[in-house]
Formats: structure tokens, sequence, C-alpha cells
């Protein structure tokens, strides 16, 4: 939620922006305009990295504000048509429960599976979990990428109440958008989340320390691509990092890493395609240039949009998930595009 008291119009959100080309002076007008509830460039030249929240020094969450002027302004970032295949597709899924033992988490997968790394469900990182899945699940937080938050509000209180019916105290996301909403946003909302939200990477950094001793240590160089949702959540990075340490695995430091990360572009593959293509291009020569072996996924969208080109790059795709499984001995390292 966009926080005006604290938003002192210093412009360091949009001239920090990676992909809009302001200077101070015209980000502060961006901003000012934009408070004032007008239509100005960056409503259109955003390109949904959320970046602009994490880059603010105050904290106020200008990202936010765009969001809430995108749909005042009627400016949606995706063709009407993919709204469509969104509600089809993922929010039409038919919802499942698979109860596992009750002193366990449950495993929210949302409506995600189908781009997750096949056989997710077979480690014992996840052995007796309770499963969550289907329409139900949902939490359309892809909506932020949009221009439609009042789409995520409007959902949001049925996707709390859902994961509460599951009536586990915990709930494990493998999607780290999920998370945002009950971790973050449903508060914003007004919404009681009666239940502790578990990040997946923290969720895996507890359960590798329990078997520190079965860990094999990969001795691998990468990169990682971090989600856009993470800017919402910036407490989780040294979790990544120590759970990168933990298997062996050196995070290359690169320029397009923690703040300064690019976005995959995945929304731009029907808008902009050119666009979309220059990110990747300056991602993977970002990777090769420090001596990465492997670019770590966490998005299922990251890794539906760059996956299947790392390869071409001399770069293994690996899931967070699946790296944390080749670390305890239950895959071979190599790399799993999607589909496979």
């Amino acid at each position: 939620m966009f926080n005006p008291g604290k938003c002192n119009e210093c412009g360091i959100c949009l001239s920090s922006c990676g992909y809009a080309d302001f200077n101070e002076e015209q980000a502060r007008d961006q901003i000012r305009n934009l408070k004032a509830g007008k239509s100005v460039s960056i409503l259109t030249d955003c390109i949904t990295c959320m970046a602009c929240n994490e880059f603010c020094p105050e904290k106020a969450n200008p990202y936010d504000l765009i969001l809430s002027q995108q749909e005042a302004h009627g400016i949606r970032m995706v063709p009407p048509e993919a709204v469509d295949m969104i509600e089809k597709t993922l929010g039409g899924q038919p919802s499942q429960v698979v109860k596992g033992d009750p002193d366990k988490p449950a495993l929210c997968m949302c409506t995600m599976e189908q781009a997750l790394p096949s056989g997710l469900l077979d480690s014992s990182l996840f052995e007796g979990m309770t499963l969550a899945r289907g329409g139900d699940f949902f939490s359309r937080i892809v909506y932020l990428h949009t221009g439609m938050e009042s789409v995520v509000k409007q959902h949001a209180r049925d996707f709390i109440d859902s994961l509460t019916d599951v009536g586990c105290k915990e709930v494990v996301f493998v999607h780290a958008d999920c998370y945002v909403l009950a971790a973050h946003k449903a508060e914003e909302y007004g919404i009681k989340v009666p239940f502790k939200p578990v990040h997946i990477v923290e969720y895996l950094l507890t359960q590798l320390k329990k078997r520190k001793t079965d860990i094999i240590p990969l001795n691998l160089r990468a990169a990682w691509q971090r989600p856009c949702i993470s800017r919402y959540t910036p407490e989780v990075e040294p979790l990544v990092d120590e759970l990168l340490v933990l298997m062996g695995v050196t995070r290359v430091e690169r320029k397009y890493d923690c703040k300064e990360a690019l976005c995959c572009g995945l929304g731009l593959r029907s808008t902009d395609v050119e666009r979309k293509s220059k990110l990747a291009r300056l991602n993977f020569e970002d990777c090769t240039a420090h001596q990465a072996e492997a670019l770590i996924f966490l998005c299922p969208g990251c890794y539906a949009a760059l996956g299947k080109s790392c390869d071409a790059h001399g770069l293994a795709s690996i899931f967070l998930t699946d790296l944390c499984r080749m670390a305890i001995g239950e895959l071979s390292y190599g790399s799993y595009p999607p589909g496979t």
C-alpha cells in the first residue's frame, strides 16, 4: 500500500529505475503528478518489476501508487485475452486438498504446479505434508503485474479462508507470490490470517539444516534469478544466501542482482518482444561474464521465460527445490528446463 505520509517526493524511486529514463527532477515531477492523480509516462513505461518499492529510502511503496493509478486511468499491462486466459486456466482449476500429517505444515501449490519441476512432490523434503492445490488456492498476485490490484483484493479473503479451512497451523507457499499475499498484502486489505505463512526459502533452509549431515556440497558457481515479488520481502534475501552457502553454492556477484536484479520479461512476451529479448540477453551475458555455471530460479514465471534458453548460454537451468534435492542426493546435478 502506498503511504503518502512517508513519501517526500525525492524521486529516488524512479530515477533509480532500470527501465525508464528519468533524472531526479523528472522523477520528482512524475511522483508529484502521480500523487495528484494525473496520467504520466511512468504508467506505460513501467515494466512492473516492483523495484521502486525497494529503491524508496522511506519505504513509501511507490510501486503501489503506480498500480493504483494504472487502474484509475484504465491502463492494463496485458491484453484482455491474457486476463481471460489467467482466469480460465488458473482460476478455473479444480481444487484439491490432500490430507497429510496434521503436525506438519500444509504445502500450498497454488495453480502453478504445471510450471514447476516434475517430481517435486516426490522429494523427502515435502513428505507427509498436506497439499492444497487448484483455483481456491490461486492468490491472483499475478495481477500486481497488470495494473489490476483490485482483482487481488477482490479474491484475497476467499484465498485466505480456503487456506484456513485446510486446518494447518502453518502454510508453506511454493510460489513466493502467494506468500506475499498471506504475509503482507492481507494485512493491508484488513484480512486476518489465522495461520503462519512460511516462505519456501525459509522452509527449505530449515529442512536442510536438520539434514546437514546428508548434504553433498555442490561446489557450484551460480547466479540467482531474483523474483520481482521479492521486492516486497527483502528480509528473505539473507535466507537465500544462507541456503546457497549451506549447499556449497557460491552466488556470483554480478551487475544484475540484489536491488539491481532484472525482470525476466515474461509479461512482455505479447506486448514488447524486442524488449523482453533484450532483458534476457543482458541477464545471460551478465551470468556468463561472472563465470556462473547455473541460473537458479524460484519463480515459475521466470523459469518458464528463461529456463529453456539457459543451455544455449552454457548455463544449467535449475529450480531451487531441485537444487536442494541435488544437495541431499535425491537428484543428479544437471539442467532441468521446464516441462522435463
